[in-house]
């Protein structure tokens, strides 16, 4: 009975806002592959760094110009790509939530 208890305490995991859940749809279709896009687990590509340590980099706001334009660095085997306006809205409203 009372572990029960302790999983009615707990907090329901919080969906995210729309426009993180787009992001976050976006990076597991495109980035996954080669990244860790999760809040857990290691990225696929050793030298693709994990989406939730970002932030320790640098400001993920910060980003926005490159996806915008297309990020031709990264890892070495990384594509290049550009996003629109709102994908890039999306997905560093979702790389936010991982700052959490």
């Amino acid at each position: 009975m009372l572990g029960t208890a302790l999983i009615l305490q707990q907090k329901p995991a919080r969906a995210l806002e729309p426009p993180a859940q787009r992001g976050a749809t976006f990076v597991q279709a495109n980035c996954a592959r080669c990244h860790a896009v999760g809040r857990v687990g290691s990225s696929p590509l050793a030298e693709a760094p994990p989406f939730r340590t970002l932030h320790e980099r640098y400001p993920v706001e910060n980003l926005a110009e490159a996806l915008a334009e297309g990020i031709t660095t990264g890892h070495p085997s990384m594509p290049e790509f550009s996003l629109d306006p709102g994908q890039v809205d999306d997905v560093i409203a979702y790389l936010k939530t991982l700052e959490k």
